[in-house]
């Protein structure tokens, strides 16, 4: 688009990201190598299908499952992936939806698992049931299970230490033939996980092909049992290149042949990643930007793990700004607008009132920039009086 970058001329600043893989923040910053085959990609034409399946191939052989499909996101995985286990292999209830009446059409979800995602449950056409409370037990799920549950979704998102883990959940819910579904956008790292809930015995899972993979912000990756991914293929955007006598269900949730393409290159460069060094590089990072911070007054600086899913720590480290209400009247919404106002922009993220910043999306060099942006912040703190 010219001497200028393109972003340059649209008027969009480019953004220092240290909150992480966010989708809002373009998801992840796409290898050289997964752009040329991207490029390479949008000069033919192809078979969408045949490319679906040749793509699904590759998943399933790195994920352990039977069968794989890109989708376009994690969320669209996870309502096709709903839809499907509602309507089952009847061709009638595929050209149903979204009306789901005479259907199965209600997902359990244990209550500690509930967030502002599960609302893939409804989109699809489903009805959450909710099961447990504050402690959930397995005959808190057995009982709720009926003639009218399609599925279970098990989501490994939030802090969850009083649940019922997964292999449990797939227990009971074999028992009583329902599937279950794992919502795993944000799961990876560690890449060990890729296969973990398949060999747990999840029916279908569900991975964001945007975030730590590397892949297109906007690709989602479903493997499981051939039978469910061959209904989520039915219920897909290029079903009705296959006969259907109306557009399907999922027509909206298109995904392009140059993201395919690019997802199954960054997920196979993925899984050959020295992780072990990844992270140790990670936590370099982090141990810099501490010591470099660790003597401004007014906060309390360090290197956290902090907890999430059945209270297992994150594996990428955060730095941890912890401010100390005596010697700073900065608020912790203030100091992150002061770095969002800066040129470049910084964006970071809070939990209460604590600061985090995460490494697993700076470029080199940019660590610097954050520092000295924080120094800057607290010496205009004391000169000024925010």
């Amino acid at each position: 688009m010219g001497i200028l970058g393109v972003y340059e001329e649209l008027k969009v600043k480019r953004i220092i990201n240290a909150c992480g893989t966010y989708p809002a923040l373009g998801g992840s910053v796409l290898d050289e190598d997964v752009l040329s085959a991207m490029a390479d990609a949008a000069r033919s034409f192809v078979d969408m299908n045949d490319l679906e399946e040749k793509a699904g191939k590759v998943i399933a052989e790195i994920t352990g499952a039977e069968a794989g499909y890109v989708s376009s996101g994690a969320f669209a995985g996870l309502v096709l992936a709903i839809a499907a286990c509602m309507v089952g292999e009847d061709m009638n209830k595929i050209l149903q939806l979204p009306n789901t009446e005479g259907m199965k059409n209600e997902v359990i979800i244990q209550k500690q698992q509930r967030n502002y995602y599960d609302t893939c449950i409804t989109a699809a056409g489903a009805k959450i049931v909710e099961v447990g409370g504050e402690v959930t037990r397995p005959e808190d799920i057995k009982n709720a299970i009926n003639d009218k549950t399609a599925a279970i979704l098990f989501i490994d998102l939030s802090p969850q230490e009083n649940i019922v883990p997964l292999p449990d959940v797939v227990k009971i819910a074999h028992e009583n033939n329902v599937p279950v579904i794992v919502d795993a956008a944000a799961e990876l790292p560690p890449v060990e996980n890729l296969r973990e809930y398949i060999a747990n015995g999840a029916d279908i899972v569900v991975f964001s092909g945007g975030k730590d993979i590397g892949g297109p912000n906007d690709t989602g990756i479903v493997c499981g049992k051939k039978k469910w991914i061959n209904i989520i293929s039915s219920l897909g955007p290029y079903a009705y290149a296959r006969s259907l006598k109306k557009a399907p269900f999922g027509r909206g949730f298109e995904v392009s042949k140059e993201q395919i393409v690019g997802l199954v290159v960054a997920l196979k460069k993925y899984v050959k990643i020295d992780h072990k060094e990844r992270l140790k590089k990670f936590g370099e990072k982090v141990d810099w930007i501490v010591s470099e911070l660790k003597d401004i007054p007014g906060i309390r600086v360090s290197k956290v793990y902090p907890r999430r899913g059945h209270g297992r720590p994150l594996i990428i480290p955060r730095v941890e700004i912890i401010l100390d209400k005596e010697k700073t009247k900065l608020s912790a919404d203030k100091i992150l607008r002061l770095l969002e106002e800066g040129d470049p922009p910084i964006r970071m993220y809070k939990v209460d009132e604590n600061i985090y910043i995460n490494p697993q999306c700076l470029k080199s060099g940019e660590e610097q920039i954050i520092v000295n942006r924080l120094k800057e912040i607290f010496l205009n703190q004391k000169i000024n009086k925010f």
